[in-house]
């Protein structure tokens, strides 16, 4: 049984850093994308970042972009969201996800597997 499990959510004050990170059990994902996204109440879930499977392209939301770090670990079938300078609005549930291709993909949709999500909570 494929299990993508997030960890590294909690309380951080507005500038301040977190690390996500989201291990895979059940196979392995080296070749795979694999995604972030979030859902804040009231809002859809909107893509954060994404990274290839095969030569490690990232990709990045404008609204991340400068301040968020995707990296994998294959050898511990994990990836991680380095989050800094963290602003109110990043406040949300954070998942993460993983497709059956290689490339990688902003759209919800075209992943297969998703973790339960960890809460992320911003404060002034």
């Amino acid at each position: 049984q494929v299990q993508l499990v997030e960890s590294g959510g909690g309380l951080v004050q507005a500038g301040g850093s977190l690390r996500l990170s989201c291990a895979a059990s059940g196979r392995t994902f080296s070749s795979n994308a694999m995604g972030w996204f979030r859902q804040a109440p009231g809002k859809e879930r909107e893509f954060v970042a994404t990274i290839s499977g095969s030569d490690y392209i990232t990709s990045y939301s404008d609204s991340v972009k400068g301040r968020f770090t995707l990296s994998r670990d294959n050898a511990k079938n994990t990836v991680f969201l380095q989050m800094n300078s963290l602003k109110l609005e990043d406040s949300a549930v954070y998942y993460c996800a993983a497709r059956l291709g290689t490339y990688l993909s902003i759209r919800p949709g075209d992943y297969t597997y998703w973790g339960q999500g960890t809460q992320v909570t911003v404060s002034s």
